[in-house]
């Protein structure tokens, strides 16, 4: 659908056809004549000032019909970006991951209320959004009932959606764009945040494709470059063995016993490179535990917390497949006595939760991520120095992932058995961890220099 703001409104002229009389309504649209004929003058001004209202409050006009957004027939329009967002978000349901339902529904908080015409009693936008995070794009089975206040918000965000195919349009495009290249505050977003929003756009237009909205993705037409999103691992957060030890040894001084449950799965992340939903769901099945000499841990699951509206158990945390692995897949880890050690100990104090994970509350539950970061917080102030403590070493307690892997690579682990153990790509881990391998510049350095003075 093509549309324009190039509006020009005409009269109502009385023509005899015959024996009847009709009234006709004449305009212009981007410089072409339209007409429609009615049947008395009183319905040809009605008409007439249904368009003169579409102008006043800045909608556009569909110059193949030549009429406003509002007045033409569903079928002629297709949905609107409301209703494609919400079979959009639907369809994916069954297959996503509490995470990626959860970004799908961030993107399109920006973009819902962005692509909307200029609508007369417009909510705010933090009350679309609400009505859309706890309603709209939710399954008919997880939506919250909506006040009366809320009620209205939503019908007016229906009649107001931009159709779909407005967006083949660049302008429109762009609006959409730019509404993800921003925080809810106004701000400017995050490369990151950016480029998964755009992902999600993306996708959702593909799926428009597929169902012969456009001829292609629209996108693909738009000069518009993502910011740039920094890949690699800062050398800078990462710690030294003696350091890392050190934060380790504090953590039982946080708290009164819950730094002391934490440790070892510290020390999970640090000498086995587990991601910390990885260690959250670490059973002791999994574990080879020997009284001496290196053990062995076997991944099975993953316990990622999400928020409850997008999980399927509705509660925060619930098993997953590894990351970048296919359902009953699993990852070997050799871990080097010391590991073994800490979760030998940490076993025999606490035991295991009903279903037999090693990490738990003392009520059988799973420690949330903001509980992991606040020990750690009160453990950097207890080890490093005030430099530090304000800088960004082991900034979080997924740094001591970072710091592993770059420990292993330092330490001359081929690049394989180093990807095969912290669960990625070779090629995801030379890129990212790039920045890490100091042992190889040196190296590097002495062979320059020997080419150099011959």
């Amino acid at each position: 659908m093509k549309t324009t703001y190039d509006v020009k409104l005409g009269g109502i002229q009385q023509r005899f056809d015959r024996d009847r009389t009709a009234y006709v309504a004449r305009w212009r649209i981007a410089g072409k004549e339209k007409s429609k004929s009615f049947r008395s003058k009183g319905l040809a001004s009605a008409f007439m000032s249904d368009l003169r209202q579409a102008t006043k409050v800045g909608e556009e006009f569909d110059i193949a019909t030549g009429l406003p957004a509002s007045m033409l027939a569903p079928e002629s329009i297709g949905p609107s970006f409301l209703e494609f967002a919400q079979s959009y978000v639907l369809r994916r349901w069954n297959t996503s991951a509490a995470r990626t339902r959860e970004t799908d529904a961030y993107a399109l908080l920006s973009l819902v209320p962005a692509l909307v015409t200029d609508a007369p009693r417009r909510p705010t936008t933090e009350a679309l959004r609400e009505v859309l995070r706890n309603h709209a794009l939710l399954p008919q089975n997880r939506r919250l009932e909506l006040t009366t206040t809320q009620a209205a918000t939503l019908t007016w965000l229906e009649r107001a959606s931009l159709p779909l195919a407005a967006l083949g349009e660049p302008h429109v495009l762009r609006t959409a764009l730019e509404a993800i290249s921003v925080t809810f505050a106004g701000s400017p977003a995050g490369a990151n945040t950016v480029r998964r929003k755009r992902a999600v756009l993306h996708h959702l237009l593909e799926h428009a494709v597929e169902q012969k909205v456009f001829d292609s993705n629209p996108m693909d037409g738009i000069k518009w470059t993502a910011p740039k999103a920094v890949t690699v691992i800062d050398p800078r957060t990462v710690v030294n063995p003696v350091q890392a030890r050190q934060l380790l040894d504090a953590v039982p001084k946080v708290g009164r016993n819950r730094g002391a449950r934490l440790k070892a799965l510290f020390a999970c992340i640090y000498y086995a490179a587990l991601r910390p939903e990885e260690a959250a769901d670490l059973r002791q099945r999994n574990c080879t535990l020997p009284e001496s000499g290196w053990g062995m841990i076997v991944l099975e699951k993953a316990r990622p917390q999400g928020t409850k509206r997008w999980t399927n158990s509705g509660e925060t945390h619930e098993p997953r497949n590894l990351k970048h692995r296919a359902d009953k897949e699993t990852r070997e880890i050799p871990i080097p006595p010391v590991l073994v050690a800490i979760l030998r100990e940490h076993i025999a104090e606490y035991g295991t939760a009903r279903d037999g994970r090693i990490f738990h509350t003392g009520t059988g539950g799973t420690y949330s991520s903001s509980a992991h970061s606040y020990v750690w917080q009160e453990v950097r102030k207890l080890v490093l120095s005030p430099e530090q403590i304000t800088s960004s070493l082991a900034g979080r307690p997924y740094d001591l992932r970072h710091a592993a892997v770059s420990l292993w690579l330092n330490a001359g682990v081929p690049a394989v058995e180093v990807a095969k153990r912290a669960g990625h790509s070779v090629e995801v881990l030379l890129r990212v961890y790039a920045k890490c391998m100091d042992g190889q510049q040196e190296h590097i350095n002495s062979k320059i220099a020997d080419v150099l003075t011959d």
